[in-house]
């Protein structure tokens, strides 16, 4: 059960709360889970308003009402509007405690953007830290499980501290059921790290997963793949989950460089072929090959957070996208970083955190 401290709002609240507009900029449930975690690392209690006014349904959704609970429980916080639909919320955090939890979502949502918001303060908490997390483990619209582990986390390890996931269980909407484990061997102070080329690709795979669905689907994926980009048989394979929850299908393009790997994903949808599904992820593979930048869109906006919590680092990546400068304005909300976007050509961008 998520617990709602009280519907009221007292006045005391207000000192030193800093106050923020969901509806800015990309104005979507990032705004929420950046401040949460930064609330978190910094003991900074906050109020936040409008929240996702411009999505279809605004206000709270089960994956964001988990978020918070997570939060409260991770950080012994007071939370004041939690509930469905709820466009304000206030936190007042208490001190971060490590230890064995257990978030479920209750539905399809994303239990991965669970993760991400209670990763950051865990990462330099006084202990070590399990988490069972259900719900979600492939979702349109965040982060997979895929990516995380095979692109996100080794980049945080980069910066200390030592962070184990294996996923247990695969879950794709609308049934949802994923269940994934990480355990979180913390460190004193983060790390900073410099990320400005990619090197040479060393390893390449194609992995089309397939749930409750005919085989036929995901060979059509990869043929695809080979057809677009040209990768080997041996390098592309069909993954058929074991005791599916319910129907579901990603392909996930793999590439691993010297500094860095990326993964490229697209989830199949009712209505939409499997060669649409394929050309989505390839698009996006071809296009981060062409750029030759280490970091693309969605990496970048990743690691803005935990660079911002080091107090510093850098990488090259291409066009800052909506969600990447929203992130930045928040974060610079609660830590006395400078987050700049420099463009170097046309299509190259670095992006320089620095302590003020």
């Amino acid at each position: 059960m998520l617990a709602v401290v009280s519907t009221a709002f007292p006045t005391d609240w207000d000192q030193k709360m800093i106050t923020i507009d969901g509806s800015q900029g990309e104005g979507g449930g990032q705004i929420l889970r950046t401040s949460l975690a930064l609330s978190l690392v910094t003991g900074q209690p906050f109020r936040l308003e409008q929240i996702r006014a411009g999505r279809q349904k605004p206000g709270l959704l089960r994956q964001h009402l988990t978020a918070v609970e997570a939060a409260k429980t991770v950080g012994a916080a007071e939370v004041i509007g939690a509930a469905l639909g709820s466009q304000t919320l206030e936190i007042r955090p208490g001190a971060v405690t490590p230890g064995n939890y257990r978030f479920a979502v209750g539905t399809a949502g994303s239990a991965t953007l669970v993760l991400q918001t209670i990763l950051p303060p865990l990462l330099t908490a006084q202990g070590t830290s399990t988490l069972t997390l259900e719900g979600g483990s492939h979702n349109p619209f965040a982060p997979p499980f895929d990516f995380l582990a095979h692109c996100f986390v080794p980049l945080i390890r980069r910066m200390g501290p030592t962070i184990e996931l294996e996923l247990r269980r695969p879950g794709f909407f609308p049934a949802g059921g994923g269940q994934f484990h990480a355990r979180i061997e913390p460190v004193k102070h983060l790390a900073r790290f410099d990320l400005l080329e990619r090197g040479t690709v060393r390893q390449r795979q194609a992995r089309a997963i397939i749930s409750k669905l005919p085989t036929q689907v995901a060979d059509r994926e990869l043929a695809v793949v080979r057809e677009q980009l040209g990768w080997r048989e041996d390098e592309c394979r069909v993954e058929a989950v074991e005791n599916p929850v319910g129907p579901g299908n990603a392909l996930l393009l793999e590439m691993e460089a010297e500094h860095v790997t990326e993964v490229f994903t697209s989830f199949g949808e009712r209505g939409r072929s499997a060669e649409e599904v394929a050309r989505k992820a390839v698009d996006g593979a071809s296009s981060w090959l062409s750029a030759e930048v280490p970091v693309d869109e969605h990496l970048a906006d990743q690691l803005l957070l935990p660079m911002a919590v080091a107090g510093g680092g850098s990488f090259r990546t291409v066009k800052p996208s909506l969600h990447s400068t929203t992130n930045a304005t928040i974060i610079q909300r609660f830590l006395s970083v400078e987050i700049r976007f420099e463009q170097e050509t046309a299509d190259v961008w670095r992006v320089v955190v620095t302590d003020k």
